[in-house]
């Protein structure tokens, strides 16, 4: 839309344009536009791809469902449906990192909760639990002990192996922390 506005722009100011003037006019309007389309082209928005955060927890919630509780920790705000924890044994659980550090595969934040239902449990649901049900089974209101947000996915060539050579050489601090 910029592009096209300049050039409608650029062709008013080009009709009273002496020869000289024309040709030089032109080929700055051309390497305009050639330099506006090599930069949209090359462009990639790494905000748009999910954020990678890992964590550890006080104890081990890698199979128990993950919902997201307010800042207060008095309501629940976000929580899956049961046919997005996965089925057939291929379940969102956080990948395993050196140290005791996981990945999170569920979109997770500071604010997440594990309630006692297993991910395969909460799978074979017809409908998500109502809130009440799921109030009642949260095991732990601050099961984190630490977490970070490492940038987004799309940072990543091998996700896996870089996060383990950062936690290996204590340089969470290249993350923010997050809790």
């Amino acid at each position: 839309m910029n592009v096209r506005f300049n050039l409608i722009i650029n062709f008013l100011f080009i009709k009273n344009m002496k020869p000289s003037t024309f040709t030089i006019y032109s080929l700055i309007l051309i390497l305009n536009i050639s330099f506006s389309i090599d930069l949209f082209a090359n462009s990639t928005n790494n905000t748009d791809s999910p954020p990678v955060i890992i964590y550890k927890t006080k104890k081990n919630y890698n199979k128990n469902v993950a919902i997201t509780l307010s800042a207060d920790k008095s309501t629940i705000v976000s929580y899956p449906d049961p046919r997005d924890v996965g089925e057939n044994g291929n379940y969102c659980y956080p990948t395993r990192l050196k140290r005791g550090y996981l990945l999170d595969n569920r979109g997770i934040d500071q604010n997440v909760v594990f309630l006692s239902i297993t991910y395969e449990e909460y799978a074979k649901l017809k409908k998500p639990l109502s809130i009440e049900e799921m109030q009642k089974i949260i095991i732990d209101k601050n099961p984190i002990k630490k977490m970070y947000r490492c940038g987004n996915q799309y940072d990543y060539k091998n996700i896996i192996e870089e996060l383990n050579k950062i936690i290996t050489k204590k340089r969470c601090k290249t993350c923010t922390r997050i809790k």
